[in-house]
């Protein structure tokens, strides 16, 4: 649980790979966040197919607080990291294959001003860099650009972690009591402390 950005798409056809690195390498640098580069150049005739090799192409860094922003690629010019094609690279199940290329990075407790340099670096990354990029922005700010909007959505989104975080502390499992009755009742009980019942 936590405000995320998910993003997908891919590396734009012509453009130059180790340049983006470089770019985001210097912005890491910057501020002193951590970041990993990955292969730097992509095979030839690769982008647009269905297969990949096992190699990710890219970088990738990470703010205080904040899940790691993957700038990576498959062979095949899709947004994609180690992670996602460790779990989902060799699946026969198409539901589970749509998982490969569909990203996030959770911004929750980094804040606001880290929430929206990732979602401007995207922006600018996009018109250089990326083809096809989509983002899911659930605060709100890729789309609209409206910083009170996102203060809001993250305000609400840190009232019901710190409600969940309560309520588990002070509406502990009862001796004998199943999971189920356990989370109606917590569930309850949060609802009650949200709406001021």
């Amino acid at each position: 649980m936590g405000l995320s950005i998910h993003y997908s798409g891919s590396f734009r056809n012509g453009a130059c790979l180790s340049d983006m690195i470089e770019e985001v390498k210097d912005i890491a640098e910057v501020y002193k966040w951590k970041y990993s580069i990955f292969e730097e150049k992509f095979p030839e005739n690769s982008f647009g197919k269905t297969s990949y090799n096992q190699n990710i192409y890219g970088i990738s860094f990470t703010s205080p607080n904040c899940e790691t922003v993957s700038l990576t690629f498959l062979s095949n010019g899709k947004i994609s990291s180690s992670v996602h094609l460790k779990f989902y690279g060799k699946t026969n199940d198409k539901s589970e294959q749509d998982y490969l290329y569909m990203l996030s990075v959770k911004t929750q407790f980094a804040g606001i001003e880290v929430h929206k340099f990732i979602i401007h670096l995207f922006r600018y990354l996009d018109k250089k860099y990326f083809q096809d990029l989509k983002i899911f922005d659930e605060g709100k700010y890729w789309e609209t650009g409206d910083e009170k909007l996102l203060q809001e959505i993250f305000n609400q989104y840190t009232d019901l972690s710190e409600n969940v975080t309560s309520a588990i502390e002070i509406y502990p499992m009862n001796t004998g009591e199943t999971f189920e009755s356990y989370f109606k009742r917590l569930i309850k009980n949060i609802h009650n402390k949200t709406n001021g019942d």
